[in-house]
């Protein structure tokens, strides 16, 4: 299987690099790039000679969020249509959530709304220190629904409603404080704390590390079809908002929105 927006590749160990590949786009989340991740999560998953996954951005970002031309596509699309595009979106986050590996995110540099989801799916995430993060749905008018129950897994009810509601942007120490990251490292030490991250793993049993990730997403409060199908279809009735059709239209056309003070 060949990938357009994404690249797999897998080094003796059975470390495999799941990189996102549109760095001219800041590595947005496009409609392409949402379907091949979700099919990477399913080829990793069943591959037996991975025993970890990095999951990473080409160039200087993590990813940006939401691919302009999907966005532009949501404003015209139907409601049946902007249902079946956000369910996509929320069953690929869940196909990384359940990847039966462990999942490192390496944060090479901003992440912004669902570039926040991808890292908040991750068992461990690690971070530049120059890079930037912000949940920023409420400038367009919208909600980060499909992405909310794994950020707020991460970061906790308090720390999510203080981002989800300002959209403030923030940098890799608060990311850290509010639990985002498991660490912050200089750009140059990136790969060195990466592999640091990593390498405890090859001392577990592939089985057993499969079987206790399994135990804790059982014994966490449960990411199942009725939460998903409640958060994309919040998203939906947010998408047909005044507000956010003001909020897409000012930010397409590159000016503030009415509400900006």
């Amino acid at each position: 299987m060949s990938f357009e927006t994404i690249s797999i590749s897998t080094d003796h160990r059975g470390v495999a690099t799941l990189r996102l590949a549109r760095p001219e786009q800041h590595n947005a989340l496009s409609s392409t790039m949402i379907a091949e991740l979700r099919a990477a999560a399913g080829r990793l998953a069943g591959d037996p000679a991975v025993r970890v996954v990095v999951l990473t951005g080409e160039g200087g970002s993590f990813c940006a969020g939401a691919d302009l031309n999907w966005m532009k596509q949501q404003v015209a699309a139907t409601r049946q249509q902007r249902i079946a595009e956000a369910r996509k979106l929320a069953m690929m986050l869940k196909a990384l959530r359940d990847l039966p590996k462990p999942l490192i995110a390496r944060v090479n540099g901003q992440a912004y709304g669902g570039g926040v989801g991808l890292i908040s799916v991750c068992d461990a995430a690690i971070a530049a220190s120059g890079a930037r993060f912000g949940l920023t749905e409420t400038r367009l008018g919208l909600i980060p629904a499909t992405i909310s129950p794994y950020v707020i897994a991460r970061i906790g009810a308090a720390n999510a409603t203080r981002y989800f509601c300002s959209a403030r942007l923030f940098d890799a120490t608060e990311a850290h404080d509010a639990g985002l990251l498991n660490a912050v490292v200089e750009a140059g030490g990136l790969d060195a704390a990466v592999e640091a991250e990593i390498s405890p793993y090859f001392a577990a049993a592939p089985g057993a590390v499969a079987a206790a990730k399994a135990l804790v997403r059982a014994v966490a409060a449960p990411i199942d079809e009725a939460l998903i199908e409640m958060t994309l279809t919040r998203l939906v009735d947010t998408w047909e908002t005044a507000e956010a059709a003001e909020g897409i239209a000012a930010f397409l056309e590159k000016r503030p929105a009415a509400w900006k003070a």
